[in-house]
């Protein structure tokens, strides 16, 4: 007892002093580094690789509506209507609506470079006309190589709502200009992509224009759609922004400090901006932690080795305790409730038969008294042995109770399941028992019973144990099923 106390005193007096060294080690050293190493680390990896993220993000957001465009520019459909006259409009008219309300645009739309007329899901819009501003973008489609653009616009068959608009050129078939299509989709949506980015990756989002001025936010976002420059000081990094570059910036905003990562985005001709408070207690905190890691990692290991050394070998004396029979050698019943739950769960997914197999000892409690607690402890062990050497590897032995042994075959039906049971019988009756040289008759009565869709391990086991009582009713050494009970009766 004095060995085992000396013993405790020791481990917990050297965790301790690992403890006090590892913690103070830890504060030293993040007192001087943790303020500039947190902001150098956002500007140098972190904001970037969130932008980048937020960036492909949106590139991937956009590919569904590019497809659509492309679709619609190729489709035999409508080049075919162009080329044919562009008879009936109520067929594009309803083509285009079609196209809406399958992928839930806010607007589908063709224009004619034959006729210049605006072709919508609603109908005609208008006739485009070169020297109308709003209708640039037709003019500049017409003219570009690139086979689609991007552009944000306001929408006139919508009340002249923002809109993103993917304006694809459809050729005919010999490469010929016929006109634009493509859809477009509400700036709100974006906005909702946008709550979704922040929410990810824990970030301020917002879109400026070339001019600097926000121009897109999320729908629950704090930062007012105005003039970039009214944030603090950052109008004065305006001029720094490069559409060719991606760069980080620190400014001052309501009292705060703030990283903002700056990058272009040629599909919208937009700024994407990706912006941290960074909080100067929060900041020394998370600096000391990431120093603090690496050293209690080190001192957790020390303590987990010193502990996984005391501790371990009584842990592999309890398990074995727990989960093996020490008699026999088998798995408890406690083991095999867990085992049962698991048998269960792998028949059903691989749909495959499961049978149960229950032994007893028949009139076990005679030689125990006749022959002693040692006797019966042989007997025990020598029709474990003979369960065990009848069975496949892939089997499951336990001892259920004192004299019962329970088995379960995976993967076996009715019919080899009794064959099983018959061996198993058959090997305790023809085995020979002694003890102190003199013989013992030994016989086991078998109960064997089928899973059934909608068995639960206790019903399953139950119709294994009244096929064995029934074996024990028809006069014992006997093996019997409860199908065969049940077609029976």
């Amino acid at each position: 007892m004095r060995l085992v106390l000396g013993g405790k005193r020791v481990l917990v007096a050297t965790v301790t002093l690992l403890l006090l060294v590892g913690f103070l080690a830890t504060s030293l050293a993040s007192y001087f580094v943790s303020r500039q190493s947190l902001r150098d680390a956002v500007i140098e990896t972190e904001l970037p690789l969130t932008s980048d993220n937020i960036y492909s993000e949106i590139q991937k957001d956009l590919i569904q509506p590019i497809v659509i465009s492309s679709v619609m520019a190729t489709d035999t459909f409508l080049r075919d209507w162009v080329l044919d006259g562009e008879e009936d409009p109520e067929r594009i008219t309803q083509y285009l609506h079609a196209i809406k309300e399958r992928y839930s645009a806010i607007t589908s739309f063709f224009v004619s470079d034959r006729t210049r007329v605006y072709y919508h899901a609603d109908g005609i819009l208008k006739r485009v006309d070169q020297n109308e501003p709003r209708d640039e973008w037709y003019y500049r489609v017409r003219d570009m190589i690139l086979p689609y653009e991007i552009n944000v616009d306001p929408d006139l068959a919508n009340q002249d709502t923002m809109t993103i608009f993917i304006n694809y050129r459809v050729m005919d078939y010999s490469g010929n200009f016929l006109g634009a299509s493509g859809i477009g989709l509400t700036v709100n949506a974006v906005r909702t992509l946008i709550d979704d980015y922040q929410s990810r990756f824990g970030r301020t989002v917002y879109f400026a224009d070339g001019q600097g001025r926000i121009v897109l936010v999320g729908a629950d976002n704090s930062v007012p759609e105005s003039e970039v420059m009214q944030r603090g000081n950052l109008g004065e990094m305006y001029p720094q922004w490069s559409p060719r570059q991606t760069r980080t910036f620190e400014y001052d905003y309501r009292g705060s400090t703030r990283f903002l990562n700056v990058r272009f985005i040629p599909e919208l001709g937009w700024y994407l901006l990706v912006e941290k408070e960074a909080d100067s207690d929060v900041a020394q905190i998370r600096r000391a932690l990431y120093i603090n890691l690496l050293i209690c990692i080190v001192i957790t290991a020390l303590v987990l080795l010193a502990t996984w050394l005391t501790i371990s070998r009584f842990q592999r004396r309890l398990e074995a305790m727990a989960t093996t029979d020490k008699l026999t050698g088998l798995a408890s019943r406690h083991a095999y409730d867990i085992l049962i739950d698991q048998a269960l769960r792998d028949a059903r997914r691989l749909n495959q038969p499961l049978s149960v197999v229950m032994v007893d000892a028949d009139h076990f409690k005679p030689i125990n008294d006749q022959a002693g607690h040692l006797a019966g402890d042989r007997v025990l062990i020598g029709i474990a042995n003979a369960i065990r050497a009848s069975l496949r590897s892939s089997d499951l032995i336990c001892r259920w109770g004192g004299d019962e042994f329970l088995v379960v075959l995976r993967n076996c039906d009715l019919f080899n399941a009794e064959r099983l049971g018959e061996t198993i019988r058959q090997t305790v009756e023809n085995a020979a028992f002694t003890f102190n040289g003199s013989a013992i008759p030994v016989t086991v009565s078998v109960g064997i019973a089928v899973l059934r869709s909608d068995d639960d391990a206790e019903t399953f086991i139950g119709r294994a144990d009244v096929a064995l009582y029934r074996a024990k009713q028809d006069g014992r050494n006997l093996m019997r099923s409860d199908t065969r009970m049940q077609a029976a009766d």
